[in-house]
Order: structure tokens, then C-alpha cells, then sequence
């Protein structure tokens, strides 16, 4: 069985190939466009330098390799780049998805698994956020998110595609950049275990929930075979203020660093917790990792570079 994976060098989509190298059964087909600087080009694999926009070169990969399976997983993943480039922003997130769509009906793959955001919720209540909360961006990368689920959901219409949309919540992690575009823990990390003092956008009180990138690796597994033409939150269920974070990590670095605050970004939520019921459900997914345990790996692979 043969699985194309879009994005397969960078942060999530090397832990992927991870994951799914562990089973002999699977032939995996990975490009990328090196663009992150996160260059975890895996071994055992068939390696593509290609972008997602370009359309034939795509389609060139496709006609080659004839895969299976796509797991989607490119993308341009900065709520702050989005607001400042838009045009930049869809032309990666919502062509480069057609793009794949159009050859995934032509060539006959069998299911389609794209990585979405909780971004596409928008504010919302403090509480947890069900799958058929209403879709209210607050950023153009919460929409460049969103709109690809709409093409898929009828390209599964028109042309009978399977799909499985897996919404994640805050992903942190070892291999994440901590350059402007990375997650707040590996900035956070980073910068502690430098003796420096991270910026923390706001006040602090805003809430994020945070998924081990090991846990979401295995959600895409099991996206394979099960969660057939669903929308799936993939997240902890759990929610955790960006000072608590800051505490915490402080605690497990030993450090003493003062946090630096600055005025909230626009684009910014300021609640997040997604309802994980349903991945329990259709995909019989549970976190394995708490966020103590999560960030223990994390910081011991910062720790070692």
C-alpha cells in the first residue's frame, strides 16, 4: 500500500512517516518544498522536492507513483504571515489543496486525509468546542483552513472521494522551528534554556489546548481505515493558559526568566479546547502523552541539539 504525504520533512509530517514506517506493509512517497528550514527528509522512503502549488509537478508525482493513500499536511501555518500576505497564504493552503484534490479523483486514490486547525473555529465560549460549532475565522489562515474542507466535502460529492479532516489543536513538540512562525513552546523552551526571556502576545490568560505531535502522528494512522468522510477534532480536551505554560516550562528548565509581554496579535483566539469525544469514537484515538510528559520529551530533544 503506497501513502503520499505532503509536508513529510517538516515538524508534523516527519513524525508521520514515523509512524507509519513502523509497519512494513506501507510504501510512503514524501515531498516537501524544504521551505521551513525543518529538513527531516526521511530515510525508507521515495523523496520528492516539489511545492504543492505547482501544479504539474504534482500531478507528474501522481502519474508515477499511483498512491494509495494522501495524507495532506503542507501549508503555510502563521496566523501573523496570513493577515500580512493573504494572497500568499491561499495560494499554499486552498490552490495547493485543489491541487491535490483534482489529481487524487484523477488517479484514483482511495481516501483523502488533510490536517485542518482549530483555527477555523474562531472565538468561541469558554468551553469545549464540538465539531459542529459554527466555523467563525478570526484570521485569513483560519479561512485558507477552512475553505479546503468545503472542496473536499464535495469532492467526495461529485466524485465519490473519500476523506478524513483531522482539526488540531495547538501542536508542540521535538522538530517544531522556533523561528516567528513556530509554536509557543518550542519558542519558549528555546529561549529558556538560552537564558533568554521569551514574549508572551497579550496577557497571558489566554487558553490553548496543547496535543503532542506523537498522539497526532497516531491520529493520522488510524485515519487511514477509519473516520470515513468526517470532521474529527484531534486535541487533548483540555485547556491551559499561556502563563501556566510559561510556568510550567520554567519549572521543568529551571528557570527563572521573567516573560516578556507585549499587545495581543490580531487573529488571536482567546479560548481553546476541543471536545475529543468523537476521534475516541470514530477513530478509537486517545492522547497517550500528558502535556508534563509532552513537554519533558520536548525539552530533553531542545536540551540535545
Amino acid at each position: 500500500m503506497k501513502i503520499l504525504i505532503t509536508g513529510a520533512a517538516g515538524f508534523i509530517g516527519s513524525h508521520i512517516v514515523d509512524e507509519l514506517l513502523t509497519d512494513n506493509n506501507y510504501k510512503l512517497v514524501v515531498v516537501d518544498n524544504l521551505s521551513t528550514g525543518n529538513n527531516n527528509i526521511p530515510t525508507n522512503t521515495t523523496f520528492y522536492h516539489a511545492d504543492i502549488t505547482n501544479h504539474q509537478e504534482v500531478e507528474n508525482i501522481f502519474k508515477k507513483e499511483l498512491p494509495d493513500f494522501v495524507i495532506h499536511q503542507a501549508g503555510q501555518v502563521d496566523v501573523t504571515t496570513s493577515i500580512l500576505n493573504p494572497l500568499h497564504d491561499a495560494s499554499i493552503n486552498i490552490l495547493g489543496t485543489i491541487s491535490l484534490l483534482t489529481n487524487s479523483q484523477k488517479y484514483s486514490v482511495n481516501k483523502f486525509i488533510y490536517a485542518s486547525s482549530c483555527a477555523v473555529y474562531g472565538e468561541t465560549k469558554n468551553t469545549n468546542i464540538l465539531e459542529d460549532t459554527k466555523a467563525s475565522p478570526l484570521s485569513f489562515y483560519g479561512i485558507s483552513k477552512y475553505t479546503p474542507e468545503q472542496y473536499i466535502a464535495l469532492y467526495n460529492k461529485i466524485y465519490g472521494l473519500p476523506y478524513t479532516i483531522l482539526r488540531y489543536a495547538n501542536v508542540y513538540g521535538p522538530r517544531q522551528t522556533i523561528k516567528a512562525e513556530g509554536g509557543v513552546v518550542a519558542i519558549f523552551i528555546d529561549h529558556l534554556l538560552n537564558g533568554k526571556s521569551p514574549q508572551i502576545f497579550g496577557d497571558g490568560m489566554q487558553t490553548r489546548d496543547f496535543v503532542y505531535v506523537k498522539d497526532v502522528a497516531k491520529a493520522n494512522h488510524l485515519a487511514l481505515f477509519k473516520g470515513g468522510n468526517q470532521v474529527i477534532n484531534i486535541g487533548s480536551n483540555n485547556q491551559i493558559s499561556i502563563n501556566t505554560l510559561y510556568s510550567m516550562i520554567c519549572d521543568l528548565t529551571s528557570s527563572s526568566n521573567s516573560p516578556i509581554y507585549k499587545p495581543k496579535r490580531d487573529g488571536d483566539i482567546r479560548y481553546s479546547q476541543l471536545d475529543n469525544t468523537k476521534a475516541k469514537q470514530m477513530l478509537g484515538w486517545n492522547p497517550e502523552y500528558t502535556l508534563e510528559e509532552g513537554l519533558k520529551e520536548t525539552i530533553k530533544y531542545y536540551k540535545s541539539r
